[in-house]
């Protein structure tokens, strides 16, 4: 394994290369989610799968194959998120998930706060004085791209996809606790192992 420095170094290189994709990807994020928890349209869903599978190929292609190849594990992981992105681009067409939120008042608010908390990983980096080139942001980032998906999929567990739920659970309930934390101390990543539990 790296030592922290260097996995800290690996990750900064990568957050200031890609640092107007982060903004891009932030945004549209915040929109689509808007959009599947105001809309019963079946479009918003796909909308939102579509900025799924986008994210999680980009975080395959860029973060694990190409500026992140000094990492451990990034062919494997690389991999493991193609094969997220892919499953997420299937399901768009095939519509079997449909993210809406709950009908339970306590359901929908439980996902309303862990969607916003998912949406706040930059405030807690900030709030953790992280250089800019190492805040972690949802859909360039592996760990709250997983969360953000991870909560999505709640809102249709009769439907969910279970081979995408189990590959997910895997990158998010393991490693933030027994790696990710401890070893690195991305402490932003109780975010996504609380959205796996």
């Amino acid at each position: 394994m790296l030592p922290a420095n260097e996995w800290w170094g690996i990750l900064a290189a990568y957050g200031g290369a890609v640092w107007p994709a982060q903004a891009v990807f932030f945004l549209a994020g915040l929109v689509f989610t808007a959009f599947v928890f105001r809309s019963r349209k079946p479009i918003a869903s796909v909308l939102m799968k579509l900025y799924l599978a986008f994210s999680f190929g980009w975080i395959s292609l860029v973060f694990f194959f190409t500026l992140g190849k000094g990492l451990a594990g990034s062919t494997f992981f690389g991999a493991l998120f193609m094969v997220i992105a892919i499953l997420f681009a299937v399901d768009s067409f095939r519509q079997r998930m449909e993210f809406r939120l709950p009908e339970v008042a306590w359901q929908k608010n439980l996902t309303l706060w862990l969607t916003l908390i998912v949406w706040c990983y930059p405030l807690l980096s900030m709030d953790l004085g992280r250089p800019l080139k190492e805040i972690i942001v949802p859909g360039t980032f592996p760990c709250p791209t997983t969360a953000l998906a991870l909560v999505l999929l709640t809102t249709s567990l009769s439907r969910v996809d279970k081979v995408l739920y189990i590959l997910l659970l895997f990158w998010a309930i393991p490693f933030a606790p027994f790696i990710q934390i401890p070893r690195y101390g991305v402490y932003e990543d109780t975010i996504m192992f609380t959205a796996g539990i």
